[in-house]
C-alpha cells in the first residue's frame, strides 16, 4: 500500500473520531483537517456514513440528557495515531488510538478543567471498482465505551458465583446525591498522594511497574494498586493466590494486586475498605469498581481524585487510560452496569 492511501486511511479516522467529539460539545465545534473532497484515496461508504449520522445524533442526545442533569463541555480535541494498515484478501484493516480531550463547561465552576482519554478502534477499508477505498467498518477495541462513544449492546448476562469463601461487595445505588459519608481523615493514608500519583500516570505509565495489556487482563487494577501503595497501603505478604494478602515484587504479585475481584476480596477481609450504599458518597482516594455485564464478576477498577462541591465524583483509571470522568457520564454511558464503591 502506497503511503498516501495509508495517510488517506488516518485522516478518514480522525474525521470520524472528530465528529463524533464534536457532537458532545456546545456551541461551535472546533476546526480540524477534514479529507479533502478531491485527490483523496480513502472515502466513507454509504453505509457507514448513515452509521455515522445515526452515531453523531445519538451522541447529541446524550449532550442533551449530560446537560439536563449539569454537565456539559465546551471544548473537545480529537487526535488519531495509526498503525500500519494490513490487507488480507483485497480487504484492508487498519487500528488507531484515539487521544481526546475534553473541557468541562464550568456550570457551577468547581468542575475538573478537562477530561481526557485514550480508546482504541479497528477500522476496515474495501476497494472500490475504478480504484480507491471505502470505510465499511469501525468498531471499539475497548470493552468500556467513552463519552463520545455509540451506546453499547445490552450485555448477554452469565451469571458466575466467587470463589471459594470470599466476602461479597454489596452493590451501590447510583440516584444521585445521597446523604454526604464524610471521609474520615485519622486513617493513616495520604488521599490527596493517590490521588495525585494517579493524575500523573494515567496515560504515562510509572516503568517502575509491569503494565498489562486488556489481552492480559487489563492495568486497571495495577493501577489503582499503585495509586493505593503511594497513599500509604501497605504490603500484606503470602502466598499469591491468598485473597487476604496483597503485595508486589520484582518478579510477580499478589493476585489481588492485579484482579479486580480479589482486590474486592482482599480490601473488604482485610477491612482497608468499607461498602458505601451510593457511588456519589465517593470522595478522592475511593475506589469504584463496576461489573458491565452483570455476572458477578467485577470487569474494571477505578480510582476517585477530584470530586466538587456538589458531591461529583470524578474517576481517572488505566487500562482505558480516562483522567477525571465523571461518575455522572459513567452512569449515562454504562446504565445497564452494576457499581462497588468502597471508602478507604
Amino acid at each position: 500500500m502506497d503511503r498516501a492511501t495509508a495517510e488517506s486511511f488516518g485522516r478518514i479516522a480522525g474525521a470520524v473520531l472528530a465528529d463524533r467529539t464534536a457532537a458532545m460539545v456546545d456551541g461551535k465545534p472546533a476546526e480540524r483537517a477534514t479529507p479533502p473532497p478531491s485527490g483523496n484515496t480513502a472515502r466513507l461508504s454509504s453505509g457507514t456514513a448513515r452509521s455515522e449520522r445515526a452515531v453523531v445524533s445519538s451522541l447529541r442526545l446524550r449532550k442533551q440528557k449530560l446537560a439536563s442533569l449539569g454537565e456539559a463541555y465546551s471544548a473537545g480535541d480529537t487526535r488519531v495515531t495509526m498503525d500500519e494498515p494490513r490487507v488480507t484478501g483485497g480487504q484492508a484493516t487498519v487500528r488507531v488510538t484515539e487521544r481526546t480531550e475534553l473541557t468541562y463547561r464550568k456550570i457551577r465552576g468547581d468542575e475538573p478543567g478537562t477530561t481526557g482519554f485514550r480508546a482504541h478502534h479497528e477500522l476496515r477499508f474495501a476497494p472500490v471498482r475504478g480504484g480507491g477505498w471505502e470505510l465499511t467498518a469501525i468498531r471499539p477495541l475497548d470493552d468500556m465505551p467513552q463519552v463520545n462513544a455509540p451506546a453499547p449492546a445490552a450485555p448477554a448476562v452469565q451469571a458466575r458465583s466467587a470463589a471459594g469463601d470470599t466476602p461479597s461487595a454489596p452493590e451501590a445505588g447510583t440516584a444521585p446525591f445521597p446523604q454526604r459519608v464524610p471521609k474520615n481523615r485519622n486513617t493513616g493514608y495520604d488521599y490527596a498522594a493517590m490521588a495525585a500519583y494517579a493524575e500523573k500516570y494515567w496515560k504515562n505509565y510509572n516503568p517502575a511497574y509491569r503494565a498489562y495489556s486488556l489481552g492480559a487482563g487489563g492495568d486497571c487494577t495495577n493501577f489503582v494498586s499503585q495509586a493505593l501503595k503511594a497513599g500509604g497501603w501497605k504490603h500484606a505478604p503470602g502466598r499469591a493466590g491468598d485473597y487476604d494478602k496483597w503485595w508486589y515484587g520484582s518478579d510477580t504479585q499478589s493476585d489481588s494486586w492485579v484482579g479486580a475481584d480479589e482486590w474486592s476480596w482482599f480490601a473488604l477481609n482485610s477491612k482497608r475498605v468499607k461498602p458505601l450504599s451510593n457511588v456519589y458518597q465517593m470522595e478522592v482516594g475511593d475506589v469504584l469498581q463496576a461489573d458491565f455485564n452483570g455476572d458477578g464478576s467485577k470487569d474494571h477498577t477505578m480510582l476517585v481524585t477530584y470530586r466538587n462541591s456538589l458531591g461529583m465524583p470524578y474517576l481517572t483509571y488505566h487500562s482505558y487510560d480516562t483522567k477525571r470522568k465523571s461518575m455522572l457520564s459513567l452512569a449515562v454511558m454504562s446504565p445497564t452496569a452494576k457499581w462497588y464503591a468502597y471508602r478507604t
